[in-house]
């Protein structure tokens, strides 16, 4: 008996039919048991989940509908086939309400049933491999996408998780680079509206005429080369979640639409009289100050009330250094995976050099600097000499960052061995056994340190 096709179940109270069926199905190469009854059905599929069941609605004990409500509620997986010597079209329209795949007429032909068990196994085949890709997406966009142990950034997951499966707009604050696309894509896929589309505006990126008809598209002849209509990004977007990057380059035309939209859910095409409604979920982000620009008159400050309802702060790489390890594992296995390397990880030195680096492009530079040394490197582990020059320049002494500050050689070195502390501190919420065991050292040292450059709660955040 072959188990290639699918598992069957076939269940009627009539010896012969049933033996005949299961004849035919196991010839046909389905891996087929039989049950007699609707009781004996049910105990088959409570130890066994096949992937069909052709069930008679006139059983001794029950009828197949009994069956069929059970399957639909306890083992939706399993396609449902109902068979009766007396159908009507009522009972065939209450079998597919309750969740039957279908619906057959005794005698049944013989092509018919095998048609309709392949048509059923062929759905299920479907659904898995939505599944599968669904699983994939939560993975690929997911929370568990967005790296980190951080003190700041459990924070952030935290609101995230609070305001993901809401209507909320969110308005994502942050320098270039710091990941705020993928966080707007984690919310997304942790909302309701995660099998609805996820459509992205980098507002930046397009001239003001264009990005108005990108965003609400734009009825032919509107426009010199608006030769035909265009759909909008915010139809695009119904029932999904629109996300609009580098919001602060919008013109104060499209503000005024923009805050209609998110006032009322309507607008126009360019150029159009017809008013479209929309639900969509919008999440926005920049990084500009906007406060500063409703301050200087360049961004409507009745917009900015309106898309700051909740805002999130992604934070620069260089204020969480102890997640630079993290990011590099996880980073170095995407590469190896990508060039079929194999590299282990990187000497302690490499990392050392990296955790003292100010990260100017954030985690996006970070993601380079690992693909740059699995490319190149020809050893099992990425030493510091296998990093780019741009990290060694600004680490030799008279070329310390600003904000290390110094004159001196010794307070030229000694700043930066603060500022690290403070950091790794800052990383960990201020727990010193935790930031002793980032660090590599013991809590007695950490606390010699702490006292020679006066670090402090206090002192940091006074």
């Amino acid at each position: 008996m072959s188990n290639s096709l699918g598992s069957l179940l076939v269940v009627d109270d009539d010896k012969f039919i049933l033996e005949a069926m299961a004849d035919y199905l196991r010839q046909l190469g389905y891996r087929t048991e039989t049950a007699a009854t609707c009781t004996e059905a049910l105990n088959r599929m409570q130890e066994f989940p096949f992937e069909a069941v052709i069930c008679d609605v006139n059983l001794p004990d029950q009828d197949g509908f009994q069956l069929l409500e059970w399957a639909a509620k306890n083992q939706p997986d399993t396609a449902v086939i109902m068979l009766t010597g007396y159908g009507t079209i009522e009972s065939a329209v209450e079998a597919i309400r309750i969740g039957a795949f279908d619906y057959l007429t005794k005698p049944v032909i013989d092509d018919e049933l095998n048609l309709s068990i392949q048509r059923a196994l062929g759905q299920r085949k479907i659904v898995e491999e939505n599944k599968q890709l669904k699983a994939q997406l939560d993975e690929k966009h997911g929370l568990g996408n967005i790296i980190g142990r951080d003190y700041k950034m459990s924070k952030m997951f935290d609101l995230l998780e609070s305001v993901a499966d809401t209507r909320t707009t969110v308005l994502i604050l942050g320098e270039n680079g710091t990941g705020k696309t993928i966080t707007a894509r984690a919310i997304h896929q942790m909302s309701n509206r995660k099998d609805k589309p996820f459509v992205e505006v980098a507002c930046g990126a397009l001239p003001d005429s264009l990005l108005e008809s990108e965003l609400f598209g734009h009825v032919q002849g509107s426009f010199t080369g608006a030769s035909q209509d265009k759909v909008g990004k915010f139809l695009l977007a119904d029932g999904g979640t629109l996300f609009l990057d580098e919001i602060a380059t919008a013109s104060p035309q499209l503000q005024v639409k923009l805050l209609r939209v998110l006032q009322d859910r309507e607008f126009e095409a360019v150029g159009g009289n017809k008013t479209y409604k929309v639900d969509c979920r919008l999440v926005l982000a920049t990084n500009e100050d906007l406060e500063q620009l409703v301050a200087e008159g360049k961004f409507r400050q009745d917009l900015y009330y309106r898309i700051n309802v909740i805002s999130l702060t992604q934070p620069p790489l260089r204020e969480r250094v102890g997640d630079i390890p993290l990011l590099l594992e996880h980073y170095l296995k995407q590469f190896n995976e990508q060039t079929g390397k194999n590299i282990e990880g990187f000497t302690d030195e490499a990392i050392q050099y990296m955790q003292r680096y100010s990260w100017p492009g954030n985690v996006r530079e970070l993601v380079n600097v690992v693909e740059r040394a699995v490319v190149l490197s020809h050893g099992s582990v990425i030493a510091a000499s296998d990093l780019p020059e741009t990290i060694h320049k600004q680490l030799e002494v008279g070329t310390v960052p600003a904000h290390f500050g110094g004159n001196s050689l010794k307070s030229a070195l000694a700043n930066p061995e603060r500022q690290i502390l403070i950091e790794a501190l800052e990383s960990n919420g201020w727990n010193r056994q935790e930031t002793a065991k980032m660090l590599g050292v013991n809590r007695t040292t950490l606390y010699k340190k702490m006292k020679k450059f006066d670090i402090s709660y206090e002192t940091c955040h006074a």
